[in-house]
């Protein structure tokens, strides 16, 4: 969750530099193609091997979407993907995404992802996690004139981003659906939704956590209309209540912030925690995450190609 007063939302930075050669130019760091993600040390000072040279296929620009509202696509043949415990995974964000990792699952922008990414980390025999952000308002997205000024609100301590009126659920269940569209039509096998806690924040607006769980639903169900899986980002506080409707989770700090228990619901109905920490060591974090069964690894806030898996 973000802490206010405590700490910015990490899992904004990504985006950002992701589109620093594109939609949007930031100050914040530079922005080569390189990046660090080949190599590089960890954040505690261990020094790891860099890939060969890059290969990695080309980031696509980003995907129109449309934003014509209409009747749910029917989902794809089969049964919906669900992670496994201890599944090894890999987040990128930010830079080309390198298909040489070796992890068995993906987690990559929707938007700046193309369909033959997709297609080659499949044929690799990976599965693929579309990122997609749900509760804010994003200036830079092919899909930003969507949404009507009535449902933004505050700022979320990124340059571009808004918080969402989560509550004006009839304008903004078209918007999200246009988006998982995008990322079934891609190919993803899931989704990772992101700021589905605006009610921790000062989004502008008088979020309840009702108003938070009914939203989170929504999403989960528009995910699963189209036999996508669905993450849920954070949000610990309302893990025991939301369990049920998610498939898999996506954490950020947790073992920093000692709140990785909260997340054991998951883990003991078998579905897979995706744990990233950026400022442990990995002495710090991997042996909880190992006796937990959590999928962590050590990022850069960058979240380029660069890992340290437990």
């Amino acid at each position: 969750m973000v802490r206010q007063g405590d700490r910015l939302p990490s899992r904004t930075w990504p985006r950002r530099l992701a589109l620093c050669g594109g939609v949007l130019l930031l100050v914040l760091t530079g922005c080569g193609s390189g990046g660090d993600g080949g190599g590089g040390g960890s954040s505690d000072g261990t020094p790891v091997s860099a890939p060969a040279a890059s290969t990695a296929a080309p980031t696509a620009s980003p995907t129109a979407v449309s934003t014509t509202a209409g009747p749910s696509a029917p989902g794809r043949a089969g049964a919906r993907w669900q992670p496994v415990l201890g599944e090894s995974w890999q987040w990128q964000l930010s830079g080309a995404v390198d298909t040489r990792v070796d992890a068995a699952v993906y987690d990559v922008d929707g938007f700046t992802t193309s369909a033959a990414v997709v297609a080659s980390l499949h044929a690799a025999g990976r599965k693929v996690i579309c990122y997609v952000n749900v509760g804010a308002y994003e200036d830079f997205r092919p899909d930003r004139s969507a949404y009507p000024a009535s449902v933004l609100g505050a700022g979320n301590g990124w340059p571009g981003e808004r918080w969402l009126d989560i509550r004006r659920s009839a304008l903004l269940r078209p918007i999200i659906a246009k988006r998982f569209d995008m990322c079934r039509d891609k190919g993803f096998d899931a989704v990772e939704p992101d700021n589905v806690d605006g009610y921790q924040n000062h989004s502008g607006f008088p979020l309840t956590a009702a108003d938070q769980l009914a939203f989170n639903r929504m999403v989960a169900g528009l995910a699963h209309e189209r036999g996508l899986a669905v993450g849920l980002k954070n949000d610990l506080d309302q893990v025991p209540q939301l369990v049920g409707d998610f498939d898999f989770a996506v954490n950020e700090q947790c073992a920093q912030y000692q709140e990785c228990d909260a997340l054991v619901p998951f883990t003991a109905r078998g579905k897979a925690v995706f744990e990233a920490e950026y400022d442990l060591p990995t002495a710090r974090f991997c042996p909880d995450a190992r006796r937990l069964h959590f999928s962590a690894l050590l990022k850069h806030l960058a979240l380029d190609a660069w890992r340290r898996s437990c």
